[in-house]
């Protein structure tokens, strides 16, 4: 098994070692993105929660329909076209030949609608399943489903995360991980996703891996989880003996932070060169260098964005937001406004939307420790890696 993690700040052409770019574990307008996490964090802080408690009763007032933060969600603003090729083109500049996997929260639409383009009819068709297990819930990338099963297999996913035991949710991870060429990976494993305490989630985490490793085929790097967060992934791929994998978990409009680099042709081969030859390169890119609450403000910024070339319906962002009407049916914000959204939001997110456009210092868009001192490459045992560059990576025996 060999795990490499490279930066490609420091490895100059990748062209003669590598032929293509894999980008995992991006999302697109399919997946509905909870604003529940939002009424749990407002709920949780005495200031914010009488805020939120002014906000439901006005709202109540104006429309007769009281804030729910837990049945709202929001949708990502690039449609399956865009954001493929906004992916293939930052892989392309590297002078590597495109491959792309969009994963929609427990939805195949994206990779569906993706083949039956022209030019991309062999995109994968792949998805972001939420799983409960016991008190806990986590998110497994399955990737590269056979297009004649997808859906089916689809509506036994979306059964188990509506109502499934523990050992059903297990059996089916054992029937995706036997399914050929499908990648089965376990995506951002240290979320605490519910927000349940941390030791709970902890024994929850150990529980199901002491049951699922097995049908896992890799853990995920993620390109928009913390430092620390991916350094204790590597020392958790390290004790479970597993592979690390790339997933960017791209919402915006920015591509994804970290890619995969192969010499695969078709995604089939690159599917066997982690399940079976277990070697995975990760190349993490250069925004993924940028702190963290940078990022996700830009990342919100994109969320909140005009976008005068999208289709009628989705170019402002109460088109691209839902909450439910007064019948309890989810409709985008836009229908529950007919004097348009309230003029605090407006004036937050125009101060919102400026703050992104301005030129931001790199000292401050940055991160203060070097690539080495926060995320220095290792392989799968926890040493560090004797490689540096693409060079040496290419040329580095597995351990």
């Amino acid at each position: 098994m060999k795990n490499r993690v490279l930066f490609q700040s420091k490895c100059g052409n990748l062209r003669p070692f590598f032929e293509t770019g894999v980008s995992l574990h991006g999302h697109t307008r399919h997946s509905f993105e909870s604003l529940g996490f939002l009424g749990k964090f407002l709920e949780q802080r005495s200031l914010t929660r009488s805020w939120l408690g002014l906000q439901r009763e006005r709202g109540r007032r104006n429309t007769g329909i009281a804030l729910d933060l837990h049945r709202a969600y929001w949708t990502p603003p690039l449609c399956e076209r865009q954001a493929y090729d906004l992916e293939s083109r930052q892989i392309s500049s590297l002078g590597l030949r495109a491959m792309v996997s969009l994963s929609d929260h427990d939805t195949i639409e994206a990779g569906a609608l993706l083949r039956q383009l022209p030019d991309s009819q062999e995109a994968p068709i792949s998805t972001e399943w939420t799983a409960p297990f016991g008190s806990a819930v986590f998110h497994i990338g399955v990737h590269n489903l056979p297009p004649g099963t997808a859906s089916s297999v689809l509506a036994a996913l979306l059964n188990a995360s509506k109502a499934a035991t523990d050992s059903e949710i297990l059996d089916l991870l054992i029937e995706l991980s036997h399914i050929p060429n499908v990648l089965v990976v376990f995506n951002h494993p240290l979320w605490n996703l519910n927000g349940i305490p941390a030791a709970i989630f902890r024994a929850e985490l150990i529980r199901f891996l002491h049951s699922a490793n097995g049908y896992l085929h890799a853990f995920e790097l993620n390109g928009m989880r913390s430092y620390q967060e991916n350094r204790d992934v590597m020392k958790l791929a390290a004790e479970w003996n597993q592979v690390l994998i790339s997933g960017g978990d791209r919402h915006g409009c920015e591509p994804n932070a970290a890619l995969n680099l192969t010499n695969a042709i078709h995604f089939s081969d690159f599917v066997a060169e982690i399940r079976d030859r277990r070697q995975s390169t990760i190349l993490l890119m250069p925004q993924y260098q940028e702190t963290l609450s940078w990022r996700m403000y830009k990342n919100f910024s994109h969320v909140i964005d005009h976008y005068p070339d999208h289709p009628e319906g989705r170019r402002f962002w109460d088109q691209r937001i839902f909450h439910p009407d007064l019948d309890g049916a989810i409709v985008p914000v836009i229908d529950l406004w007919h004097l348009g959204p309230p003029g605090f939001l407006k004036k937050i997110f125009a101060i919102w939307l400026l703050g992104a456009s301005l030129p931001i210092p790199a000292a401050l868009r940055c991160s203060r420790c070097s690539p080495s001192e926060v995320l220095h490459p290792i392989d799968t045992f926890g040493h560090p890696a004797r490689a540096e560059s693409a060079i040496e990576v290419a040329q580095a025996e597995g351990s």
